[in-house]
């Protein structure tokens, strides 16, 4: 896992594509270089995280042979050695990296590539004879692209908008996004940013760029690719199929020259993720376990983990957080961030991987995907043709105080009306939830975190073969009764413990309204304070502080509110050189 930044068109200097890289430094510690010549229109920099061949010969910008194609790439290409043996007829490898195998599949196959890939990216491609630029995201956007025009065409593109700001691209807030967010709850849902004219490459698509004029594509459809017909083998059937695809997801996240972990919840996934490393034997290291923890018995899931582990044997540290730690953490991860995120859990996130670094483990998996493949958020059990279809689980009251904003600043959200693919509403759902709302937002918290430490984070549940064969699955699979994640828990009831099969699903994981409200009031405060200064025609002042009022009164069981205004401060207003503060 890397970073990517880039110049296409007639802006590009030297100065600009260092700045942009030493900006995202922290995503590629090990090397960082530039490749390109202003004066043909490309500079291609990147910042490189060692993981697979760990040799000078795998750093980037990386060409091919005859020095045509020049690649920048951050992600994995878990296939490489399945591809690698097909492309060798055809290229004469030099290396024993994945990004040199990506470079020979486009070489030899084209855009068409993108269909044999299975793994995580975001890259681009200069071809040095026809002087264009060809860049894609991966299915379901783990890696992250973010891309700039200006008015003359001249493309400028990288893994984070910070590197954006670093090129010259002004930090100017998005004012549609900005109030969509505050107004109804939704960010990450669409192309758009929290900053103007800085725009995110969608899921499954990519981009092509050539003298000065950009298009846009959409390569994979996850609707197309279930289609509309549902699974009809036996449950005996579709679970051998199932399994032996999660097997082969393990075995192939395993490859890396670089020591491997997991986080562990003591919730079903990771569990569920820890018994399948042990049982496809990809343990014999004894792959270290990290599990965060905050001293509050109704919130920590350790004594689940601590199940788990009295099956496995593996070895595991716990990482605990506490509400002295919030502040800081707040304003550090924020600025990672470049754009709000979900509040505290995350910050237990970032801590996690901040304590895999100081142990040397520098890849981590975790089990993020399978309540939206299989159904297992408490909401979808109450879907109703006559009822909103809600966004967030565990909670009676809404996350979001519209109230609390200028009518004026309001009005320039923007609806969000995600499509209708099949004819099962509950399908429908899940659909919303990987492609627009809770997949996209999860994955862009645990890409900054991770890289925030400079960690790689890889996600075996969100292979796309998983995906797209639990969602071909009729709804008596996924639930039954008042039991979500059916099918996946008969499965893992033959290869985990009983008691951790059956551990509660727990919608918040850390104290966060209890320390909001208590211990970190006078923070919160103070940040509140600060917003209300920053952005005085988004927000009305009196009535933040009368909801505030009300939620230090226990009347509402949500949080996400408060969550927003301490990001309006923590984002906006601690950026001085904006012009709109």
């Amino acid at each position: 896992m890397c970073g990517i930044v880039g110049l296409a068109g007639n802006h590009g200097t030297q100065a600009r594509i260092a700045a942009m890289l030493a900006s995202q430094e922290h995503r590629g510690p090990d090397y960082h270089n530039y490749w390109g010549d202003p004066k043909r229109g490309i500079l291609l920099g990147h910042n490189r995280l060692s993981i697979i061949d760990l040799s000078s010969a795998s750093h980037q910008p990386m060409s091919d042979i005859g020095q045509r194609y020049w690649l920048v790439f951050n992600g994995e290409i878990y296939n490489y050695l399945e591809l690698k043996v097909e492309l060798e007829p055809h290229y004469s490898f030099r290396t024993g990296s994945d990004s040199e195998v990506l470079l020979a599949s486009y070489s030899h196959w084209g855009s068409a590539c993108l269909d044999r890939l299975i793994g995580m990216f975001a890259f681009a491609i200069w071809d040095c004879q026809e002087h264009r630029l060809f860049a894609a995201r991966d299915r379901f956007g783990v890696k992250p692209f973010y891309f700039h025009v200006d008015t003359r065409g001249n493309l400028s593109f990288a893994s984070e908008i910070k590197a954006l700001h670093a090129a010259g691209v002004p930090r100017e807030p998005d004012l549609a996004t900005w109030a969509t967010y505050l107004g109804s709850g939704l960010y990450d849902h669409s192309p758009s940013t929290f900053w103007q004219d800085i725009h995110a490459l969608p899921a499954g698509h990519f981009l092509s760029w050539h003298d000065q004029k950009m298009a846009i594509r959409s390569w994979f459809s996850l609707a197309e690719a279930v289609g509309d017909v549902l699974d009809s083998r036996s449950d005996d059937e579709v679970e051998a199929h199932y399994l032996s695809l999660l097997e082969e997801t393990i075995r192939l996240r395993f490859r890396a020259d670089v020591p491997v972990g997991i986080n562990l919840s003591g919730g079903l996934d990771s569990s569920l993720l820890l018994a399948l490393i042990h049982r496809t034997g990809m343990d014999q290291s004894k792959v270290s376990a990290f599990s965060f923890a905050c001293g509050d018995p109704n919130y920590d899931e350790w004594p689940w983990v601590e199940r788990m582990l009295d099956h496995t044997h593996h070895p595991a540290e716990r990482v605990l957080l506490q509400a002295e730690d919030i502040p800081q953490l707040s304003s550090s991860v924020h600025a990672h961030q470049d754009e709000p995120f979900g509040g505290i859990p995350t910050l237990a996130y970032a801590k996690l991987f901040e304590h895999a670094k100081s142990a040397g483990v520098t890849v981590l998996l975790d089990g993020q995907g399978m309540d939206e493949q299989w159904a297992g958020y408490d909401y979808y059990q109450k879907l109703s043709d006559q009822q909103p279809v809600p966004t967030i689980q565990g909670s009676l009251h809404s996350p979001i105080r519209p109230q609390c904003l200028r009518p004026e600043f309001l009005n320039h959200g923007r609806a969000f009306t995600p499509a209708l693919p099949f004819s099962s509403l509950l399908r429908n759902t899940q659909f919303r939830d990987i492609c627009h709302t809770k997949i996209p937002r999860a994955l862009r918290f645990n890409d900054r975190v991770s890289m925030r430490s400079s960690r790689e984070l890889r996600e075996p549940f969100l292979d796309h073969r998983l995906v797209i064969l639990a969602m071909q699955q009729p709804s008596h699979r996924k639930i039954q009764g008042t039991t979500g994640k059916w099918f996946l828990r008969h499965i893992a009831e033959k290869i985990m413990p009983h008691r951790v099969v059956e551990a509660p699903k727990r919608p918040l994981q850390t104290p966060q309204r209890e320390w909001l409200r208590g211990p970190l009031a006078p923070w919160v405060t103070r940040l509140m304070d600060r917003a209300a200064n920053c952005v005085p025609e988004w927000l009305d002042r009196s009535a933040m502080q009368r909801e505030w009022e009300a939620f230090l009164r226990k009347e509402c069981d949500n949080s996400f509110f408060i969550w927003q205004w301490i990001s309006i401060a923590e984002i906006l207003a601690s950026n001085e050189s904006s012009s709109h503060v």
